[in-house]
């Protein structure tokens, strides 16, 4: 009897090789699913990137990257995008345009804020803007239908966000060290929420609402 085929993603791994720049062989395969540029040290992406449109996953986590070009936005099949600690100061509104795509990390770079853009991102599942310094969330991210799992571990938030009420399909709710102090009202009415991580904050370990998340059946740290 034959064996099922087996389809085997096009995959460049270039993880924590020392890169001056990417490398030649990046571009000579435009069918490449699985480019991994983790830890290289390269500072800059070139806007060809957006040619390599069959690109399922891009990792660019752990580098000197200062910006981010917006034709990362051409790549419209891409499922996966690391873009964690880098020195990136803003995001392309192109990003708005991956409508494909499932997980995002723009964590430990200085990001003042997110761009309303991210609200265009409609499979999006994980978001992790963990260490960014980020006060508040664009009111775009409430768009986020599918958001399972959103990450804002250490940023320097007041309150919870008015915009995580309207995520219905919230499950995981990272907080930690943040400036939190008091938990709005709302909180506890999140349909799907199984996990409310706020250690670190300011939020009393005894208040009612994370009794009640509690005893619902969510897991709380606090």
């Amino acid at each position: 009897m034959a064996l099922p085929s087996v389809s085997v993603r096009r995959t460049i791994n270039l993880w924590r090789q020392r890169l001056d720049e990417v490398p030649a062989e990046v571009w000579a395969d435009p069918g490449v699913e699985v480019l991994i540029l983790a830890d290289t040290g390269i500072g800059s992406l070139p806007s060809r990137i957006g040619t390599l449109r069959r690109l399922r996953t891009l990792d660019l986590g752990h580098n000197a990257l200062t910006t981010a070009p917006g034709e990362l936005g051409d790549l419209d099949a891409l499922d996966f995008l690391y873009l964690h600690d880098n020195r990136l100061t803003a995001l392309p509104d192109s990003l708005g345009r991956l409508t494909a795509l499932r997980y995002l990390n723009v964590g430990e770079n200085p990001l003042p804020a997110l761009p309303e853009a991210i609200g265009g991102l409609a499979a999006l599942v994980e978001l992790r803007a963990q260490g960014c310094g980020l006060t508040a969330l664009p009111a775009s991210l409430g768009r986020l239908a599918r958001l399972r799992e959103l990450h804002l571990r250490d940023n320097a938030l007041g309150s919870v966000p008015e915009v995580v009420r309207a995520l219905p399909r919230l499950r995981h709710l990272d907080l930690r060290g943040n400036r939190i102090t008091a938990l709005p009202a709302w909180l506890t009415g999140l349909p799907a929420l199984e996990k409310l991580d706020l250690r670190w904050t300011g939020v009393d370990p005894d208040a009612p609402a994370l009794a009640e998340l509690s005893a619902r059946g969510c897991f709380v740290l606090a």
